[in-house]
């Protein structure tokens, strides 16, 4: 809970005076992991995020709304910071700031029933920030200079995507000048895609190729049929984003993996499965020796049952996340998706299968704006 002295200077800055400091302290956290591999112990980490919620409860007017409809509103810790479900950000703009002044705004994928989700950011700094250092942490631990060839949505096409301004931030920043883009909508640029490997291959240039797994299932499908093999340079990889199962069809992670590594000449600890929503700042890594996920100091996991009560490790539950980047948002996120919490990370399930997240019976309601009452006849 945050003390008195802390709360009343909190109150007395501006909404800008206050974004900016918060803003420039969590870029601190980044820059200081990002560069010096300095962490956040547990006690900066609880601080921060109580902060976070005191000034979010402040300025983000249907997010303080749930908070009072749960009876939250001064917890103790943040494992009681109460999180919003995912699915809530298609039911109303959970900032801090007006929408309209966004700097970055992220929906989710098409594969979403109804309205996508929309996740609204005051500013780009975060965001870009978090996402080199992740990456250069967990995919680019050895410095490469790689020559990135993407499976996934392009800017032109979905503008939205954050998938696809991640990868063209990380291109731009960590690439070889040489970017290639191989999803035009639902199809695959496979001939493109080939004949561009090749290329890397002649020069010897080491690749990066980033997709989702069903894109990578159809890249494998159309190799098959062509009876092809691509003997990428030593240093490529793979990073997986994702997505094993479709209304239509299914593929085990371990099976994508061996024919990946088949098709493509890798080894296995070579293809790094990601983690990210769209609803979230940061991302998490597998440990390929693992395949348990990891993330950054700041970015923290609950695994939690009915009530949101965090479970023991080993047992499975919904994953629940607090992103300190969240600045602008809601720093607590509750998804639909399983895991197992472990001491050196967590073990990513699957989604949950037509269920609604746990605990979440008031969730929805309680962020929309409420009607106003009908008049009395």
């Amino acid at each position: 809970m945050l003390g008195a002295s802390a709360r009343d200077e909190a109150i007395t800055m501006t909404y800008g005076s206050e974004s900016r400091a918060l803003d420039v302290e969590i870029l601190g956290v980044i820059n200081a992991w990002h560069s010096r591999g300095e962490a956040l112990d547990d006690a900066a980490f609880n601080d921060l995020a109580l902060r976070l919620f005191a000034y979010q409860l402040r300025h983000n007017v249907p997010y303080a709304r749930y908070c009072a409809r749960l009876g939250v509103t001064e917890p103790e810790s943040w494992e009681e910071i109460p999180a919003v479900p995912a699915a809530a950000f298609k039911d109303a703009p959970i900032t801090t700031f007006e929408p309209a002044a966004a700097a970055l705004t992220f929906e989710t994928s098409g594969t979403t029933v109804g309205t996508p989700g929309r996740h609204y950011m005051e500013t780009a700094a975060l965001y870009d920030a978090a996402l080199t250092a992740g990456f250069d942490r967990f995919m680019l631990s050895d410095g490469a200079r790689l020559r990135y060839f993407n499976l996934v949505p392009t800017a032109a096409d979905r503008p939205q995507s954050s998938l696809g301004y991640m990868m063209a931030r990380v291109a731009e920043q960590r690439g070889d000048g040489k970017t290639g883009w191989y999803l035009r909508g639902d199809r695959l640029l496979f001939a493109e895609f080939c004949d561009d490997v090749r290329g890397a291959i002649a020069e010897g240039r080491p690749v990066c190729i980033a997709a989702t797994a069903f894109a990578l299932l159809h890249l494998l499908d159309a190799l098959d049929e062509g009876g092809l093999r691509l003997e990428l340079p030593p240093g490529s990889r793979v990073m997986e984003t994702g997505g094993f199962k479709t209304r239509t069809r299914a593929v085990a992670r371990e099976e994508l993996y061996a024919s990946v590594c088949d098709r493509l000449s890798i080894p296995e600890h070579a293809i790094v499965a990601e983690y990210g929503m769209t609803e979230l700042t940061s991302q998490y890594y597998d440990d390929v020796a693992t395949r348990r996920k990891g993330g950054p100091p700041w970015l923290r996991t609950r695994v939690v049952g009915p009530e949101r009560r965090t479970l023991l490790k080993g047992d499975v539950g919904s994953l629940l996340h607090v992103d300190l980047a969240n600045r602008s948002s809601c720093i607590a996120v509750q998804t639909e998706d399983l895991g197992v919490q472990y001491d050196d990370g967590f073990v990513l399930l699957g989604r949950e299968q037509d269920a609604p997240p746990r605990g979440c019976s008031l969730d929805a309601e309680g962020l929309r704006t409420p009607k106003p009452a009908a008049a009395a006849k």
